[in-house]
């Protein structure tokens, strides 16, 4: 009996011991892809499993710079307006920092983002950073630069992968490398500005480089190949990392795709990424269609990695957006900025529903979280 006794105690102990190794390893496997990776970034990353294992966020660019009718006034936002509530998500963008100007192409100062960047972060909001960085060829021809014009990063129609190579350019070895660093030189400043009243890093997901599979871009699926894009990725990362900043989450991005391999298309590899994010405009039936079976191979991918999800950019929010994303876990959406009309332009008159009683409505439904419902996370 004394023998049965103890042969069934240490049963218990070896599966009690089997437990904690596994539990070990689950919350090895799922933290940030840095192994050097600040204590802010850890907690970030974990702040935000745990937030898509409750809901999802609703994000928006730009909701602390600019409004329907306003432009740059602290404390002011349009989702706060509409809902009572700041997004949980605040989008920032950082095109034309690497020019060394002041304002960014949306004509939006960077010491403002810097600003707003700490205060959001000190009201427990979540900071995503994108960087629609100009092109490095053309920006440095004559002519008039605008923003989506001349030298913009969206100036591509001369480029291709197997001829003029934008891409190829600012990789070791291109004309454009020196160039290129010092690009990264001055990101690695503003992000060096960004701490908190502590001293410490602000920790912040940061989608470079994005809708890699559509070809609008410098960097995009015709304008070069998919391992020059990879490299790309990992040259950026590895450098801002030597510059001692391991507060960054980097969020993969893809535009439409409709496989898994067609996603993975230029992946620069896990130890580079942590978020597994798709861009998708759109509304109707079809749109239904391909968004949630998008959702379904992006999510799956993302759990069998270990990576966090977002749908990172989206549009229209319509009520069917709401109820298929609503059934994934997916840390947030991200809806593009709103800026109020420029020049004599009249303020178009808005489609019904609109995005105001979209996100009332949104607001009403649990499973998707705003400021207020994240702050205990």
């Amino acid at each position: 009996m004394a023998d049965l006794k103890l042969n069934y105690m240490k049963k218990i102990s070896l599966s009690a011991s089997l437990l904690c190794i596994c539990a070990g390893l689950f919350a090895q496997a799922w933290q940030p892809a840095d192994p050097e990776a600040t204590p802010e970034a850890k907690q970030l990353f974990s702040r935000l499993m745990k937030i898509q294992e409750k809901g999802i966020m609703y994000g928006h660019q730009d909701d602390l710079m600019t409004g329907h009718n306003w432009w740059y006034e602290p404390d002011r936002s349009d989702t706060k307006e509409y809902t009572g509530d700041y997004p949980g998500v605040a989008g920032f963008e950082l095109g034309e920092l690497e020019l060394n100007q002041k304002l960014s192409l949306d004509s939006v100062s960077f010491a403002n983002i810097t600003e707003r960047v700490k205060w959001f972060h000190k009201q427990k909001g979540i900071i995503t950073i994108s960087w629609h960085v100009v092109n490095p060829i053309t920006s440095q021809w004559p002519g008039v630069k605008e923003p989506n014009g001349a030298g913009s990063a969206w100036e591509v129609n001369m480029l291709s992968s197997n001829g003029l190579n934008a891409v190829q350019s600012v990789l070791p070895g291109g004309s454009n490398h020196a160039m290129f660093n010092t690009w990264l030189d001055r990101l690695a400043r503003l992000f060096s500005q960004w701490r908190d009243e502590n001293g410490k890093f602000i920790p912040f997901v940061f989608r470079p480089y994005h809708e890699h599979s559509g070809s609008f871009f410098w960097w995009g699926k015709t304008r070069c190949y998919d391992e020059e894009y990879a490299a790309l990725w990992r040259y950026t990362v590895t450098y801002l990392r030597a510059k001692g900043l391991h507060n960054i989450l980097y969020a993969y991005n893809t535009d439409k795709v409709y496989s898994v391999q067609e996603y993975l298309e230029g992946y620069p590899g896990d130890e580079y990424i942590d978020m597994l994010s798709i861009d998708w405009y759109g509304s109707g039936e079809e749109f239904n269609k391909n968004v949630k079976a998008a959702l379904d191979f992006t999510t799956m991918l993302a759990e069998q990695k270990h990576k966090l999800h977002a749908l990172s950019e989206c549009g229209p929010i319509s009520e069917d957006l709401q109820k298929i994303l609503a059934n994934y876990k997916s840390s947030y959406l991200l809806t593009w900025r709103t800026t109020p009309p420029r020049g004599n332009r009249p303020m178009r008159e808005p489609r019904r529903p609109t995005h105001e009683d979209l996100l009332k409505i949104m607001k009403a439904n649990p499973r998707y979280l705003f400021l207020n419902d994240i702050k205990d996370y």
